[in-house]
């Protein structure tokens, strides 16, 4: 889709006309056109309806602008990229619901193990005495 059949789509979509009607006229799909529209706030009975109801938040990593559209979960990031350093950055907010306590019967220790819950040894040099005796 090139930039003058968006400015088209825009403007058809204020006038009122259909997702149909637009598509026919433009001679693209009907799918398309109402990607487009849902993307761009055009929803809606008009395109005057649909912008009030949309918001922005800021990314929560580098605070780029979010648009955020009503009946959505909402967005905190912008990207996987901002999603995935952000939380490198903040470790101690994970919140860890797969911690496992365990006492090694090899050493006696007791140590945490994350999302493992059949783990038995607390480190490899333990699995190795307890397996197969030290060796």
């Amino acid at each position: 889709m090139n930039t003058d059949q968006k400015t088209r789509i825009t403007r058809l979509r204020s006038e009122g006309a259909s997702y149909n009607q637009i598509a026919q006229e433009l001679g693209i799909s009907k799918n398309t056109v109402s990607t487009f529209c849902r993307r761009n706030g055009l929803t809606g009975d008009t395109a005057e309806s649909a912008p009030s109801t949309v918001t922005t938040h800021t990314c929560k990593n580098c605070g780029k602008e979010i648009i955020q559209y009503p009946g959505r979960k909402e967005k905190k990031f912008c990207s996987d990229a901002c999603r995935n350093k952000w939380w490198n950055a903040h470790l101690s907010e994970v919140k860890r619901r797969a911690m496992y306590l365990y006492t090694c019967p090899s050493c006696g220790k007791t140590f945490y193990a994350y999302g493992n819950r059949n783990r038995k040894y607390c480190s490899h040099a333990c699995y190795i005495a307890g397996r197969f005796g030290g060796a």
